[in-house]
C-alpha cells in the first residue's frame, strides 16, 4: 500500500485552479510504507485529519489523502450518497467527472455537437439527494478553468457511483462536519436493523439505519376470509408467510448477524417467527435457525409503515438496541416532548432562547442535551452555519450531550415541528422567552406610534 501525499495551496484560487489536467503532476508518491488497518488509519484520521482509509461502503483509491481542507471519496454503492449529501454543502468545492454538451462550429459555417468526458470543480450552491434511487446531483458555478466550460458557467454534477470525487471545504473542516464524516466511517452497515411491519396479506420491509428509515419492498398477498373453509385460510397464510420470507432473504443480507424485527397486530408476527424457525428445521438450515432466534416480536396497530414510531419506542427496541443511535434520539425526543409538557423550564425549542440557554451553561453536564437537525448546517449562508456549529462545540465543551439529528428519520421530523432546534436543561431556567415577547411588545407599539407622528408632522 502507497500512502500519496498533495500540498494544499495557499489560496482557494490555487486550490480550485491545481485540481484540473495537471493533477498527474501534483500528486507524489511518498514511500512504500506499512500496510495499516483501516480501523489504524481511522484513529489516525480522528486525530489529525489526515489519512484514512474508511470502511468498504465508502472506499477511496488504494491510494488516499485527506487534508486539512478536502477529502477524496470513492463509492462502490449508492447506499453511501447520503452519506456524502450530508457531507456536502453549499460553497463547497467539488471536483468530479462530469459529461458536457459540446458545439463546435466549421469553416463552412455547420455546427456539430458532441458529449465529451471531462473533469469539472464547482462551487456548489445546491444539492438534491433522491432516497428512492439514491441520486446524487450537486448544482454550482465552475471555478477552475477547463477547455470545455467556461469560468464562471453553471453546472450539475452527477455524482456517480465507481468514480472518485472530492470534497473541498475552503473554510476547513468544522467539529460538526467531522463528526458527520465519523459517522459515516464509523457506520457498520450489519449494525442496520432489518423490521418487518405485517399484517394479515401485507408484509412492510424495511430497513433501519442510523440516519433513515427506509421502505425496502412491500409484499401483498390474498389471504381467504375468515368465513371460508380454515384450511383454506391457512394455506393461504402458508404462502403469505413463504412469499415475505422469500423476499426478506433477497432484500436484505442475513449471512452475518443482523438484528430483526417483527411487528403486528394480533399473533401474525409471532406466526412467522414461528414459520421460519420451522423452515430451518425442517431444512437444516443454521441460517435460517439463527434468523428465528434473533428476531425480536413486538406489537403494532397496524402492519403499515407508520407504525414504526411506536416500534421505536417499544421497551423491546429500546432495551436490546439501547447502543443504536436512533434508539438514542428517540429517547432524547420523547424526553424533550415530556418536558415541555411538564412546563417546569428544563425543555425549551427555537433558536434565540436555546442560545441564551447554551450562553448560560445551562446545557452541560448533569442532563444537558442540544438536538438540532442536520438542515440548519445546510443554509447557505456560512454566517448562520458557523452559529450552529459554535453552539454544538460550547454544549461539548461544557461537558453537556450535543446530537444532530437527521432530518429524514423519525426523530429528525419530530424536531422539525419545534423550528429545529431544542434543548433538555440540566437545570430550570424560567422565562426564557420573556426578552422576545418585551421585544415584539415595542415593536408593535412603534407601528401604532408612527401614524399619529406622520399626522403631527403634516
Amino acid at each position: 500500500m502507497k500512502l500519496v501525499s498533495r500540498k494544499v495551496p495557499k489560496t482557494l484560487e490555487d486550490e480550485t485552479v491545481s485540481l484540473l489536467p495537471r493533477i498527474p503532476k501534483i500528486w507524489s508518491v511518498v514511500a512504500p510504507v506499512p500496510c495499516y488497518g483501516p480501523l489504524e488509519l481511522y484513529h489516525m484520521f480522528l486525530s489529525s485529519l489526515s489519512i484514512v482509509t474508511p470502511p468498504p461502503t465508502i472506499i477511496v483509491t488504494p491510494s488516499f489523502l485527506i487534508s486539512t481542507h478536502e477529502i477524496i471519496i470513492y463509492t462502490t454503492t449508492l447506499v453511501p450518497h447520503w452519506h456524502a449529501y450530508n457531507l456536502i454543502l453549499p460553497s463547497d468545492i467539488i471536483h468530479a467527472h462530469a459529461i458536457r454538451k459540446v458545439t463546435t462550429t466549421s469553416n463552412t459555417g455547420s455546427t456539430a455537437s458532441e458529449r465529451v468526458h471531462t473533469e469539472l470543480a464547482i462551487k456548489v450552491k445546491s444539492t438534491f439527494f433522491d432516497p428512492v434511487i439514491s441520486s446524487l446531483r450537486v448544482s454550482g458555478t465552475v471555478v477552475a478553468e477547463n477547455p470545455y466550460v467556461n469560468l464562471g458557467s453553471h453546472h450539475t454534477l452527477d455524482l456517480e457511483v465507481n468514480r472518485p470525487f472530492t470534497i473541498i471545504k475552503p473554510e476547513g473542516w468544522d467539529s460538526v462536519a467531522r463528526a458527520t464524516l465519523q459517522e459515516t466511517l464509523s457506520d457498520d452497515k450489519d449494525g442496520a436493523v432489518a423490521a418487518v411491519v405485517m399484517q394479515e396479506g401485507l408484509a412492510n420491509i424495511c430497513l433501519i439505519t442510523a440516519f433513515r428509515t427506509v421502505l425496502k419492498v412491500r409484499v401483498e398477498s390474498v389471504i381467504p376470509k375468515k368465513r371460508d373453509l380454515a384450511s383454506d385460510q391457512d394455506a393461504g397464510m402458508r404462502r403469505f408467510y413463504e412469499k415475505t420470507l422469500q423476499t426478506l432473504l433477497r432484500t436484505m443480507d442475513f449471512s452475518q448477524s443482523r438484528p430483526l424485527l417483527l411487528a403486528s397486530p394480533g399473533f401474525v408476527a409471532g406466526d412467522f417467527k414461528q414459520y421460519i424457525a420451522n423452515k430451518g428445521r425442517d431444512k437444516a438450515d443454521k441460517m435460517l435457525t439463527a434468523l428465528a432466534k434473533q428476531a425480536t416480536v413486538i406489537h403494532s396497530n397496524s402492519g403499515h409503515v407508520h407504525s414504526l414510531n411506536e416500534v421505536l419506542k417499544s421497551p423491546e427496541v429500546l432495551s436490546g438496541m439501547k447502543n443504536m443511535k436512533f434508539a438514542r434520539e428517540t429517547q432524547y425526543v420523547d424526553q424533550l416532548f415530556d418536558r415541555l409538557k411538564l412546563d417546569d423550564g428544563r425543555a425549551w425549542y427555537g433558536t434565540s432562547v436555546v442560545e441564551k440557554a447554551v450562553n448560560d451553561g445551562a446545557v452541560g453536564p448533569g442532563g444537558g442535551v442540544l438536538l438540532v437537525n442536520n438542515s440548519l448546517f445546510r443554509s447557505e449562508d456560512l454566517a448562520t452555519r458557523k452559529k450552529y456549529v459554535a453552539l454544538v462545540e460550547k454544549v461539548r465543551s461544557d461537558g453537556g450531550e450535543a446530537r444532530v439529528l437527521s432530518s429524514d428519520h423519525e426523530s429528525g421530523q419530530r424536531l422539525s415541528m419545534l423550528g429545529d432546534i431544542a434543548a433538555i436543561l440540566n437545570y430550570p431556567m424560567l422565562d426564557l422567552d420573556e426578552d422576545e415577547e418585551e421585544s415584539e411588545e415595542e415593536e408593535e407599539e412603534k407601528d401604532i406610534q408612527l401614524p399619529s407622528m406622520a399626522d403631527n408632522v403634516i
